[in-house]
């Protein structure tokens, strides 16, 4: 059974992650380098990615090349072990809230990048 989150727009997140890191300082276009450091997306990529309403599971079954650092991504995000999520798709998502919660909290963009480059 899929989760409902998988159904939900990208487009309709995307709002919420950048209130979230706006509030601690942070800007848009570090939210959108982490994005990309993740997924492989272009600024285009994002920018279509928003505009054509696609949901989480599109986003990331498109994504151009995700990064295989993203693994070094540990921790509890919603109660749960990152390295426990054994479902590929939830274990995506569940990633991207955690690099987005590091990139609110102030956490260095390059540790957030796990060393590499946005």
């Amino acid at each position: 059974m899929a989760h409902r989150v998988y159904g939900m727009a990208f487009a309709k997140l995307y709002p919420l992650y950048v209130t979230k890191v706006g509030r601690k300082g942070r800007s848009r276009e570090e939210l959108d380098q982490v994005l990309r450091w993740l997924t492989g997306y272009s600024e285009a990529g994002l920018v279509e990615a928003l505009a054509d309403g696609r949901d989480l599971a599109a986003f990331f079954a498109q994504a151009p090349a995700l990064n295989p650092a993203r693994d070094q991504v540990t921790g509890v995000i919603c109660g749960v072990r990152i390295e426990a999520i054994t479902e590929p798709l939830m274990r995506e998502i569940r990633i991207l809230d955690k690099l987005v919660d590091e990139l609110a909290r102030g956490r260095p963009l390059s540790k957030i990048l796990r060393g590499g480059a946005g």
